[in-house]
């Protein structure tokens, strides 16, 4: 869920730096994640990969650019997107906003009821899909009818699922970072079972995966591997 970082995550990300290398990775894009971290958020972490790595900066600087339509072709965006729009058409769940579909430089965001819903909606719908499994059913429909694209889909937040190219997961982030520059990789991450989109990058052979169950369970976990000795 897109809820802004408080004070204290953004005072502690600095405490970290001084220790280690410090990077963030997420699904959403950045001006989403400047709204949740911070409008100047690429300064400070020394990595800032938004859309799992697809718009990357190290310092400040952009690094790395990747664009689906380009990659994918304008046949089969379409494609997706009209089956999508006419899955979502069809379903019968308790609200629906707006904006089924949001078009991202290295993905399609879906999200059944609309990324225009407020808070109070997002947290009523992740009770009824997690009931209901929503989400799941309509990813399982889409890899049936698109496994000819080698698509990936990433279940994440509360309220919507990634498709993307099969590798442009959260592990796309890892080319930015060349192997032996450092000595380990630390992940952490709430979504990293089977089929979230942390799983590919929790369970990476070159990445140390931490399961989190909140900012502040963040925040206590990587104190005690890097602030506490």
């Amino acid at each position: 869920a897109r809820k802004e970082v408080t004070g204290d995550m953004r005072d502690f990300l600095q405490r970290l730096r001084s220790h280690v290398t410090v990077g963030i990775v997420g699904g959403s894009d950045l001006v989403k994640q400047q709204e949740q971290m911070g409008s100047n958020i690429v300064t400070q972490v020394d990595y800032s990969f938004s859309e799992n790595g697809l718009v990357a900066y190290k310092n400040g600087n952009l690094i790395g650019k990747e664009a689906i339509h380009t990659y994918l072709g304008e046949v089969n965006i379409k494609a997706v997107v009209n089956f999508a729009l006419k899955y979502i058409a069809d379903l019968d769940i308790p609200v629906k906003r707006g904006t089924f579909i949001e078009f991202r430089s290295g993905m399609l965001n879906i999200s059944p009821i609309g990324r225009n819903c407020s808070q109070a909606e997002r947290d009523d719908y992740e009770k009824f899909d997690l009931e209901n499994n929503i989400r799941r059913d309509m990813v399982n429909a889409m890899k049936e009818k698109f496994a000819h694209l080698k698509l990936r889909f990433s279940i994440g937040g509360q309220i919507s699922f990634d498709v993307f190219p099969e590798g442009w997961d959260k592990t796309y982030c890892l080319k930015f970072i060349p192997e032996g520059e450092y000595d380990e990789i630390h992940f952490f991450g709430d979504k990293t079972f089977e089929g979230g989109n942390d799983f590919e990058i929790f369970s990476h052979p070159r990445v140390i995966g931490h399961t989190v169950t909140s900012p502040a369970d963040t925040l206590a976990q990587c104190n005690a591997l890097f602030l506490t000795n």
